[in-house]
């Protein structure tokens, strides 16, 4: 299945993964300051998310993004990944290493990470809510939970949309099981940066000094006015970095 997304831009293919409380509608801000640097800008829905519909069967979000990168031609690509969509992107350049040529991983999740007490409450906190059918209340523990002070109330409309949208797809599905395959993150080969948020639950910080010290060409760095959604937060400061960066 092809992946919902769109490509703007020419020059060297930079992909943004969205996190798995938005869509790629959360890339609004960076798309065209990055396709102005001189970028070929890809951004996607993952499955259940913005326009992609949601899995009928046992799938991977890592090789869905394979599948749409040899669709469009993109041979090595520099990935752009924000919590959840870090995880994918970990997986993608663990297993097929040749094709990312650079990471910037932003609050990032990972796979085979020991939660803390702090996100465990949350994901016991939207279970209840979500079993109970209230989907409003689960949406509004999201916007509170992963925006930091400096969203404003035009961004926390635009991630309660997007994330009550994702919750009314998937929940209007059937239950299917992701495809789990180990992934070896010492396979990787992509110099990466490990972005968090002073304001984040402390588990993502956590996974980005990990991270930083077991990757090739690691590096932490904090963003100490950010909560989970730094891109979405401050858009403009995050344009700026990442074309630095790239």
């Amino acid at each position: 299945m092809t992946l919902a997304h769109d490509v703007t831009g020419d020059g060297p293919p930079v992909l943004l993964l969205h996190s798995t409380a938005a869509d790629r509608r959360m890339w609004d801000a960076q798309v065209p300051a990055l396709a102005a640097a001189g970028r070929r800008v890809i951004r996607c829905d993952l499955r259940g998310y913005g326009e992609t519909p949601a899995p009928v069967e046992p799938w991977s979000d890592a090789a869905d993004v394979l599948g749409l990168l040899d669709e469009l031609g993109v041979d090595t690509v520099a990935v752009v990944g924000s919590s959840g969509g870090g995880k994918v992107a970990l997986e993608v350049a663990a297993r097929w290493p040749r094709r990312v040529g650079q990471l910037v991983l932003l609050c990032t999740a990972t796979a085979g990470f020991e939660p803390g007490p702090e996100l465990r409450a949350f994901g016991a906190e939207e279970d209840v809510l979500l079993e109970a059918g209230d989907v409003a209340a689960a949406t509004e523990l999201n916007v509170r939970t992963w925006l930091g002070p400096e969203a404003t109330e035009a961004v926390r409309d635009k991630l309660r949309e997007m994330q009550r949208h994702a919750f009314e797809v998937q929940l209007a599905g059937p239950e299917v099981a992701p495809v789990r395959v180990p992934v070896d993150l010492a396979a990787i080969t992509a110099p990466a940066l490990l972005v968090s948020g002073a304001y984040d639950l402390p588990d993502f910080r956590r996974i980005a000094v990990d991270l930083a010290a077991r990757l090739p060409a690691g590096r932490h760095l904090e963003l100490d006015w950010a909560g989970h959604l730094p891109a979405m937060e401050r858009p403009g400061e995050v344009s700026e970095l990442l074309i630095d960066l790239l």
